[in-house]
């Protein structure tokens, strides 16, 4: 079973790692401080319930330092009647403007079970790389349509 992370555990994390934490708009919370690297480090955390009872949450941090360089991780999850999702990424900059960026996000179809699996990664070096591998109920590859 998957758990969405609670806005309350958002906000505690955020808090644990020295992030003081204010309303951002109802069901959120968000962030900011300076950080050791003459920067800031930015937090967010939101979640929402859905008319029809669908969940979902995001969270995700961003660091900037005054060299230049950068971070950042998200994730979110999502669940429905319609299926469910779950995702999550980083990505860097070096103070040389290098970037690495990466994905990986899980979708499920509730209906019929079928899911995909993807991800993604992009090096300023080397370009961008993405597959994607669906699968039906019992776990066997099918076809992405």
């Amino acid at each position: 079973m998957n758990r969405i992370l609670s806005l309350a555990a958002s906000g505690a994390l955020l808090a644990s790692a020295g992030l003081a934490t204010s309303p951002a708009d109802a069901g959120g919370v968000r962030a900011i401080r300076a950080n050791a690297g003459g920067g800031y480090t930015y937090g967010a955390a939101v979640g929402r319930r859905g008319p029809n009872g669908g969940i979902g949450a995001r969270a995700g941090t961003t660091t900037v330092n005054a060299d230049g360089s950068a971070s950042h991780r998200s994730g979110l999850q999502a669940s429905g009647s319609r299926g469910s999702i779950q995702s999550s990424g980083s990505a860097t900059r070096d103070a040389s403007g290098n970037v690495t960026q990466s994905r990986s996000t899980s979708a499920t179809n509730a209906v019929t079970g079928n899911s995909v699996q993807s991800s993604s990664s992009y090096n300023s070096a080397t370009g961008l790389t993405r597959s994607a591998t669906c699968y039906n109920a019992s776990g066997a590859v099918i076809a992405c349509r």
